[in-house]
């Protein structure tokens, strides 16, 4: 079992059948599209823009062993198991480690405001006892808008201090990239076998120089592979192909990001069924959609006129 490779991967979104199940065999289909045409390096499911804690528990504890049928490297795909009940976490770790995929993103327990570094440090220090493999490397997850559970510097510099290549990186949510290099300089970033991935495509570069091991998007669900264009470019080509994907990653924060995700491959796959929404998210409005349409259009037109 290996570390994820670094490079950029897609918070992969999740297809629902018309019960609210996953459609794993679409999902599956769908991250192989991902990195064979989409440009990631690697898919990240179940986490925030896959509604990871909107899906059924019995679904998560599959989901893994699918993958591992469906021939997915362990150094490519980093599942989400976070839960607040420390134990819930173990047992979604445990089903994504046996199946082959050591490699998982943990959110913080977040149902209880303002927990001390003691207390977070207890939640993983429990997750990784229970656990109880040497093989397993945690990502740790830091999104404080989403789970209004903020990790410092401090803590996770302690947990990489403490249990060593068990914590192998963290997923930086925050949309601060200085809060990104604060990770990096508390741990070396990958000069110290710690990989800080930001979450949006639009910080790249300075990521990349900055030490950090890639990005971690929702947004490269559909823009990935402009990004991969960028990073493959040089010289002029290459600030033109940025410019490219910061208008990209402008273009999807204008909608609910999950929503906007699941319309444009549903338009993409011709499968509206993509569009089905765990609750309390709902599918985006005509209007919308109307105007997603019209921003993706003007988007390509751009990229195509410059190529």
């Amino acid at each position: 079992m290996s570390k994820a490779r670094r490079g950029i991967y897609a918070a992969a979104v999740t297809p629902f059948d018309d019960q609210g199940r996953v459609d794993a065999g679409k999902l599956i289909a769908y991250c192989r599209h991902l990195v064979s045409e989409g440009g990631c390096d690697g898919i990240a499911p179940t986490g925030t823009t896959g509604e990871g804690n909107s899906i059924a528990a019995k679904d998560r504890l599959t989901l893994p062993a699918a993958f591992a049928s469906a021939g997915f490297a362990a150094d490519q795909v980093i599942f989400g198991t976070g839960a607040c009940a420390a134990d819930d976490a173990v047992a979604y770790t445990r089903a994504s480690l046996e199946a082959g995929f050591p490699n998982v993103l943990v959110l913080p327990p977040f149902y209880y405001k303002n927990p001390s570094d003691e207390g977070l440090h207890a939640y993983y220090a429990r997750l990784i006892d229970r656990v109880n493999s040497d093989a397993l490397r945690i990502y740790l997850y830091h999104f404080p808008q989403m789970s209004m559970t903020p990790l410092s510097p401090t803590l996770v510099a302690g947990l990489k201090g403490e249990f060593g290549p068990i914590i192998a990186g963290l997923k930086d949510s925050s949309g601060d990239f200085s809060q990104s290099t604060a990770f990096v300089d508390a741990t070396g970033g990958i000069d110290g076998d710690f990989d800080v991935y930001p979450s949006s495509e639009a910080m790249v570069f300075d990521a990349l120089d900055a030490k950090c091991a890639g990005i971690i998007s929702g947004s490269t669900n559909a823009f990935g592979d402009i990004v991969r264009t960028a990073l493959t470019a040089s010289g002029d080509n290459r600030e033109q192909a940025f410019e490219h994907v910061k208008a990209a990653r402008a273009t999807a924060a204008k909608y609910p990001l999950m929503a906007a995700m699941k319309q444009l491959e549903a338009w993409r796959a011709g499968d509206d069924s993509w569009t089905r929404m765990a609750p309390p998210l709902v599918a985006l409005n005509d209007s919308q959609k109307a105007a997603l349409r019209a921003d993706l259009d003007a988007l390509l037109s751009a990229r195509d006129a410059a190529e």
